[in-house]
Formats: structure tokens, sequence, C-alpha cells
């Protein structure tokens, strides 16, 4: 049974290394992954809008395809704390709750929300919600040695590596401005591009979709459980 998923993200990195990476890993169990930036072409997207005006997207995209499943993709990083569950989410994590826990507040207090506001539509609406703990970057601490490659700076492998170990895994990697994971690739490696800037050239070749594809979904859900989880829901949708 084929399955077509509508996954809403903050912005066009999460785009690219949606449709690199786990799109063509989904393909092969019938699911059919689309990734869809937030807002409008010119305008801020994901964390800086309020969650009601994402919410009204992923509404209109049930009303839109009803048989289709909807999912998101926003990074724990920076996410506004007048977001559902977002608070609460912090706070458990200052208290010593399990990253994987942490991310299941805000992905429960969603899931309550979007809901309610289905309700009126007289008919399932399948969502999967998802939170990357803490940010999109994460996942390229899977594997050190791929980043190191792809700056062609094979001396940093070991300096990645510390910081996975040092934090205790891809996804504890800190989310502080000064230590979250995009933060701690630029102070390594300042040349990093993040995603691709229709207003930059330079940004033609983004790193992080290219990383991602070369580490690839196998390894990367080994070393980021939470990560895992989601795409195992969605694989379970071919079933």
């Amino acid at each position: 049974m084929n399955r077509r998923v509508l996954v809403v993200v903050e912005g066009p990195t999460e785009f690219s290394v949606l449709n690199s990476t786990v799109a063509p890993h989904l393909g092969m169990f019938g699911v059919h992954l689309n990734p869809k930036v937030v807002g409008r072409p010119g305008h801020k997207g994901g964390v800086y809008r309020t969650f009601e005006s994402i919410a009204k997207e992923i509404v209109t995209l049930f009303k839109q395809e009803p048989t289709a499943v909807v999912s998101t993709f926003f990074d724990f990083y920076a996410m506004p704390e007048d977001w559902p569950g977002v608070a609460a989410a912090k706070q458990a994590k200052v208290n010593g709750l399990a990253t994987n826990s942490v991310a299941v507040i805000v992905e429960e207090a969603w899931q309550k929300e979007i809901a309610a506001k289905t309700a009126s539509l007289g008919r399932p609406a399948v969502f999967i919600p998802y939170v990357q703990m803490h940010e999109l970057e994460a996942l390229l601490f899977a594997s050190p040695k791929t980043m190191a490659e792809d700056f062609l700076q094979p001396n940093l492998e070991g300096k990645f590596r510390q910081i996975v170990t040092a934090c205790g895994g891809c996804e504890e990697i800190n989310n502080r401005p000064q230590y979250a994971p995009s933060k701690r690739i630029e102070d390594l490696f300042p040349g990093y591009r993040k995603g691709r800037d229709r207003n930059k050239r330079e940004d033609r070749r983004p790193h992080a979709p290219r990383i991602a594809a070369r580490i690839g979904v196998a390894t990367i859900r080994v070393a980021c459980p939470h990560f895992n989880q989601w795409v195992k829901s969605l694989e379970a949708l071919a079933a």
C-alpha cells in the first residue's frame, strides 16, 4: 500500500535534507515523503511564525489531501516557548528528563492541538508530529568521519567525535546558542554552509543535504534514537 506523507518543515535546509536522505529511504517502503516549507517565499518561516499559523497550514493540507498523512520537522533549538508543550518540555529538560521524553512532551501537545482543529473534518486525520533534538545538524554528527571528509578536513573527525562523546550522543548536543550543533560545526569549520539561500551564489552547494545523503538513514538512525522512532513510524504506514 502506497502512502503519501506531507512533512511541514521550517526552512529550505530541512526541505533539502529530507528530500536527499529520508525520502529515498521511505520510497523503498512505498511511502512517498513530500516536505513542504511553511510560509511564502520571501517570508520568514518555521520558528519565526506563530504555532497557530503553522497549525492552520497543517489543517489546510488535510483538507487538500484527505488521504495523506501529515508530519512535521522542526528544531527544538530556538523553538518559542509559547508554542504548545515547549515551555513544559524545556523545564523538564532542565530537571533532567531524557531527551526522547522531552521531545515527546512537545509532540503530544501538538498532537492534541491538531486533533482538536481537525475534528470538524468528519474523517480521520493522521498526524505524526516530529521535533528534531536539538537541531538538524545533530544528524550530521552521526558520522564525524563523513563530515570531516566532506569539508576536506580529515583532522576534524576526532574533534567532531569528541563533541558527541562529551554530550552523550548526537541528539544530546546542547541547544544553547553558542553550543548548538550548527554552531559547533561553524566553530571548527567556518566555511560550513547550512542550506541553500537563493540570494547567495556561494550557497548553491550547501553542505547539510550532501553530508546527510552520504551518511544515510541507516547510520543516522543508529546514532539518533528519537529520529529512528520517527522513521519507524513512517515506515509502518506501508503496512
